[in-house]
């Protein structure tokens, strides 16, 4: 098991990255919540890393704090959830966001979220319910940041937005969508996926 990497950011492209540890490149799958912490490219990080191992791949997955990945592992032990659901979930809402939808059984939020349907929602509020004093501990007890530093702006920020929604889950036509929706102007693409997953959840 890869408990965590530390290494320098080779490349940023939502909801993937990658990077270099002792001139082995390691790609890696990362919420929207990782993302928006990540410094510029060249510098180096600590993340937080998840291996899943099927039959045909070995997925690492990573994440800028601890609870973030505590949640992540206690998602994916959700019946009919997998980690790329698990990934979407922490994409779309902030840890607090899914816990004040778990505790008010707001199964309406949660179905906005590309492959959650009705019945997945309503078994995350069960499962989760029982989980959630342990899981509300691990976020208030988040020390500092791993990573900090702001995200510099890439090419076609509006396109590359929209690619990584698409990879999230989202159609094409929904993800061009919500990038519309936002004032893209002068923003990264990171902050555009941010603004455009929070206009999903209002």
């Amino acid at each position: 098991m890869i408990g965590f990497l530390r290494g320098k950011l080779v490349l940023k492209a939502p909801p993937s990255l990658v990077l270099d540890v002792n001139g082995v490149g390691y790609e890696v799958e990362a919420p929207m919540t990782t993302f928006y912490n990540l410094p510029a490219i060249g510098a180096e990080i600590m993340l937080h890393t998840h291996l899943v191992v099927r039959e045909d791949a070995h997925i690492l997955f990573g994440f800028s704090t601890d609870a973030d990945r505590s949640m992540f592992r206690t998602l994916i032990k959700v019946n009919g959830v997998g980690p790329k659901l698990a990934l979407t979930i922490l994409s779309g809402q902030s840890a607090e966001e899914f816990h004040r939808c778990i505790h008010n059984n707001d199964t309406q939020a949660l179905v906005r979220l590309p492959g959650v349907g009705k019945k997945t929602a309503e078994r995350l509020v069960i499962e989760m319910r029982d989980r959630l004093p342990d899981l509300v501990d691990l976020v208030d007890s988040v020390g500092s940041p791993l990573m900090s530093g702001t995200a510099p702006s890439l090419n076609s920020p509006k396109q590359e937005a929209i690619s990584a929604l698409c990879s999230l889950g989202y159609k094409p036509i929904d993800a061009s969508k919500m990038v519309q929706n936002v004032n893209a102007e002068g923003k990264s693409c990171e902050d555009i996926i941010r603004l455009a997953l929070q206009g999903t959840i209002r």
